[in-house]
């Protein structure tokens, strides 16, 4: 599993251009439609609210493989303009690509359904086709829109140029690791500002929120229906908050709290990281004679003990042979482990336990070549390749701009070496610096979510990234919403891409009608009998 899909979900592609008008992301051959007229909040927006949409192929060209997909499922693509500041509407522009397969049911159509599939900084004008396949026949009745948001993907990009996909850390043994990741994160943050101070005030989830409004009117709604997952549970939060009466059905998968989101949202997952790692050591355990990480849960942790030990006296050495070679230390290693714990389903499994193993005889000094999955983490984490240093960028950029961090290096030293005691692994990675202690301060206050909104919610009782006591909080915060629980299982987001019959089914339910669950729900995840 790769790491903008895994790693950082919650929190783990070129230079930004910021255009006066929009600008085709998305393949030739026009086919301009006339929206119908949506009545504009703000007459200053109408021109955004109100523009022609010109739909082409998704295909950028040979080996395009997300628009080849697009493509067979019918889809079609888009540019829509947006303010980069939405105070000065009459100022600068920038596009936000949109993806789109129209709804085959017109009889019974809905409306459209957005798409944000996380991060924050994950691409979603891919994700129109799996979803309309998680949909069933409920797909028929919704146009289903994939939007990459602003400063992502296939919009007006931004990339400040790191040397890696992801600012996250584990702190190291002492003080003077903490001092090397310290300069890291100090060192990133340099770099956004040096290439895209103009635009870092306006990389926010409540522009994005914005953003969401102005595709809503263009595609020539009154209301939208949404799914979000993970981050995306957040940005629907602060849509539904800053629109009312604009959200239709809203799907809220892998829940964010969000009196507990800040550039620091991991804090607190370390119990529920820890407990699936004990999880995926049983199941390794059972498997000793195929990946030789030990045959107890025991021995299989203690191995990933040892080679983060191993990596604190010297570099873990990957590669060199057939590929790449690459230089694992003590503040990365955590991370990969950290990257393996979302999903618990075999094949996630075999791909964690497969990198395990690589390390493991990195670790014993042995010639260690990476098989195709680590090589592409290792290239986004150490190298930011595969879009790794656009995609840390925006992501760091959103975390940054929507909620101040602390700025004094000893507030996060003080909470590492707290946390370390408890959580001697996930402590010094969830508590570490990162570069918002070094951004510049955002310009709104975070958004203060609305006190009610009758969503349906999912979430794993095991999420080690959006842990279940967040969906908790939030299901008591919106009493007129329905939680559906998945028990049995560690992973981060469920509807459509888990193989629950259970939550699939429900979700698809309220969206066919509209109408949520009499009451909660509660699902047994399909590892339940653990």
């Amino acid at each position: 599993m790769s790491l903008r899909a895994a790693a950082l979900a919650l929190t783990a592609t070129a230079g930004l251009t910021v255009l006066p008008t929009a600008t085709s992301a998305s393949g030739t051959a026009p086919a301009t439609t006339t929206l119908p007229s949506v009545s504009s909040s703000s007459d200053s927006l109408a021109r955004y609210h109100h523009q022609r949409l010109t739909w082409k192929s998704c295909v950028l060209g040979a080996g395009d493989a997300d628009g080849e997909a697009l493509e067979k499922a019918g889809a079609r693509c888009a540019d829509v303009t947006v303010p980069l500041d939405y105070t000065h509407p009459d100022g600068r522009t920038i596009t936000v690509a949109v993806s789109r397969v129209k709804a085959a049911d017109s009889a019974h159509r809905v409306g459209s359904l957005l798409l944000n599939s996380g991060g924050p900084g994950g691409q979603g004008i891919a994700d129109p086709p799996w979803v309309h396949d998680a949909m069933k026949d409920v797909a028929g009745r919704y146009d289903i829109v994939g939007v990459d948001p602003r400063f992502v993907g296939r919009s007006t990009p931004l990339d400040c140029g790191w040397p890696t996909g992801s600012p996250f850390r584990w702190a190291g043994e002492d003080r003077a690791g903490f001092a090397r990741v310290t300069a890291l994160a100090r060192d990133l943050a340099d770099r956004c500002r040096k290439t895209h101070a103009d635009v870092l005030p306006y990389v926010t989830t409540r522009n994005t929120a914005r953003d969401m409004d102005v595709v809503r009117a263009a595609l020539g709604e009154r209301r939208i229906s949404y799914l979000g997952y993970s981050y995306g549970t957040y940005l629907g939060e602060v849509y539904a908050t800053m629109f009312p009466g604009r959200t239709d059905r809203m799907v809220l998968d892998g829940v964010i709290d969000p009196a507990r989101y800040s550039p620091r949202l991991l804090v607190g997952t370390e119990d529920a990281n820890e407990r699936a790692l004990r999880h995926w050591a049983a199941w390794a355990a059972e498997r000793d004679a195929e990946y030789g990480l030990g045959a107890t849960r025991d021995a299989v942790l203690a191995t990933v003990d040892r080679i983060r030990r191993t990596a604190a006296e010297r570099p873990l050495v990957i590669g060199g042979g057939s590929s790449r070679t690459y230089r694992l230390d003590v503040h990365t290693v955590p991370f990969i482990v950290f990257n393996g714990l979302s999903d618990d389903t075999d094949e996630a499994r075999r791909s964690f336990a497969s990198s395990l193993r690589t390390l493991h005889q990195a670790a014993r000094g042995r010639h260690a070549e990476p098989d195709a999955d680590l090589a592409g983490n290792l290239d986004f984490l150490l190298r930011g390749g595969d879009g790794g240093s656009a995609y840390g960028s925006v992501q760091t950029a959103i975390l940054c701009g929507d909620v101040p961090a602390p700025r004094d290096p000893e507030v996060y030293w003080r909470d590492v070496r707290r946390s370390r005691e408890r959580h001697p692994l996930m402590g010094p990675f969830t508590n570490d610096i990162t570069p918002c202690a070094f951004w510049d301060r955002p310009r709104e206050r975070p958004t203060a979510v609305r006190r009610d909104f009758p969503a349906l919610m999912v979430n794993a009782v095991g999420d080690p990234r959006t842990v279940y006591a967040g969906a908790s909080a939030m299901h008591d915060a919106w009493p007129s919403s329905r939680l559906v629980t998945v028990t049995g299982s560690d992973r981060h987001g469920i509807y459509g891409a888990y193989g629950d019959d259970c939550a699939d089914t429900t979700v698809n339910a309220y969206l066919r009608t509209g109408r949520l669950p009499s009451e909660d729900v509660t699902c047994s995840g399909p590892r339940s009998g653990r």
